[in-house]
């Protein structure tokens, strides 16, 4: 029998003799896929697409304290705050009593890259041995990695899953950009829920979700027909490590915050993440002189992905209403500037683009995001921000901390001294 079919505990390699549980396809029917709060309105979409195919998924919302403390006791306190956060609410939840821990499995995204987000899985699978043993953990990655205890992703999952990161980006941008100037409360996030269901919908016919040029206008149109308030916030970019930038858990509800001090929160898209990995894997092969299949497969998913970008960008510029995201070969010519597109651990050379970008097209107020324990994105964050102010005067940027000793309250309060002197 092939053992991604089977459901059982072997040891895993080490002298720790973590075990590993595989997850049984055949009665995936039967499980709750528990999912970490990370981008909660691409997640959804995501989720939309694997419960076409059995999959019973529920994206975890909890952000109380002993979130933290969970991380806390399974994960050593020098670990970074991503991987504490994604473990600690994995077991909050399994202890909460919720669940049936026997028809229960854990759900992780990995990157492939030298980041420690994609030794998480070990650590999680670390947590559960003792406690959970029968809990088995999938990964959704396009690297290869856990070949043995992947989730399902074929070609035409694949595809969908590319979609669901555009039309996540759109929805995302578009909400952000509305919501501070609803004038009926709540307007934005009913229409956000409707086309959130509706794309959940299309997922599952053969190519209504491919229709691309038809959905943006649509979406277009509709969040243009919601009535704004004419008056201008100031708007604050939000960049960082990938985890934090987008988890509300991980940023204390940053976005919520910002929205509540008056402000239009500006978030760069997921798109430019996945285009920085495949760039990266086309740089190295340039830089190293090494190039192979791999390379060739990296450089055509960039030249589709990009071209799906330049279509989103082109139909926001020629309806009107709304400010398009930056063009990623833009971004890498913004880096250039202060940086060598080499540094690629973490989210290396992208934050300092993006926070250029920002600066360079009236995003002057930027909330850099830095988890503990993520070396690469402290030196790259807090070392560009320096000449990126040199570059744009106006150019108001602060670096926030997350860890688990910081508090909430003085998070508010360095964000609250920035916006003090927020530039509209």
């Amino acid at each position: 029998m092939n053992k991604e079919t089977v459901s059982c505990s072997v040891p895993h390699s080490g002298s720790d003799r973590v075990h590993k549980s595989y997850f049984d396809r055949s009665r995936k029917g039967e499980y709750t896929v528990l999912v970490p709060d990370m981008l909660p309105i691409h997640f959804k979409l995501i989720m939309a697409i694997y419960k076409q195919y059995g999959y019973n998924m529920e994206l975890l919302e909890t952000s109380t304290r002993n979130v933290i403390d969970e991380g806390l006791k399974n994960v050593h306190n020098d670990t970074c705050y991503p991987a504490l956060l994604v473990i600690g609410q994995f077991m909050d939840a399994l202890k909460s009593g919720k669940y049936d821990v026997d028809h229960t499995a854990l759900l992780i995204s990995q990157t492939g890259g030298g980041c420690r987000a994609s030794n998480y899985i070990h650590l999680l699978r670390k947590a559960l041995s003792e406690t959970y043993p029968q809990v088995p953990v999938l990964s959704l990655n396009f690297s290869g990695l856990e070949k043995d205890a992947s989730i399902e992703v074929g070609p035409v999952i694949a595809l969908k899953l590319i979609y669901a990161v555009l039309y996540g980006d759109m929805l995302m941008l578009l909400y952000n950009q509305c919501k501070p100037y609803e004038v009926e409360e709540g307007a934005t996030d009913r229409l956000l829920d409707s086309w959130q269901k509706k794309m959940g919908r299309l997922f599952t016919t053969k190519r209504g979700y491919m229709t691309t040029a038809k959905l943006y206008k649509e979406m277009l149109s509709d969040f243009a027909a919601l009535p704004r308030k004419k008056e201008k916030k100031p708007r604050v970019g939000i960049v960082g490590e990938i985890y934090v930038k987008y988890s509300p858990l991980a940023n204390n509800h940053l976005n919520e915050f910002l929205l509540s001090e008056g402000c239009e929160p500006n978030v760069p898209g997921l798109l430019d993440f996945v285009l920085y990995c495949a760039s990266d894997a086309i740089n190295d092969s340039k830089l190293y002189d090494n190039k192979d299949k791999r390379t060739l497969v990296y450089g055509i998913g960039y030249d589709v992905l990009y071209k799906f970008q330049k279509q989103q960008i082109k139909m926001i510029e020629e309806h009107g209403v709304f400010q398009p995201p930056h063009d990623f070969e833009h971004l890498r010519r913004c880096a250039d500037k202060y940086i060598h597109q080499g540094v690629k651990m973490g989210e290396g050379w992208l934050i300092t683009a993006e926070m250029a970008a920002l600066a360079e097209t009236g995003t002057k107020n930027i909330i850099c995001t830095q988890p503990f324990g993520c070396l690469p994105n402290h030196i790259v964050a807090k070392g560009s921000a320096r000449v990126i102010k040199q570059a744009y005067p106006e150019a108001n940027i602060v670096a926030i901390d997350y860890d688990p000793g910081a508090t909430k309250v003085n998070q508010e309060n360095r964000i609250k001294l920035m916006l003090a002197n927020a530039v509209i």
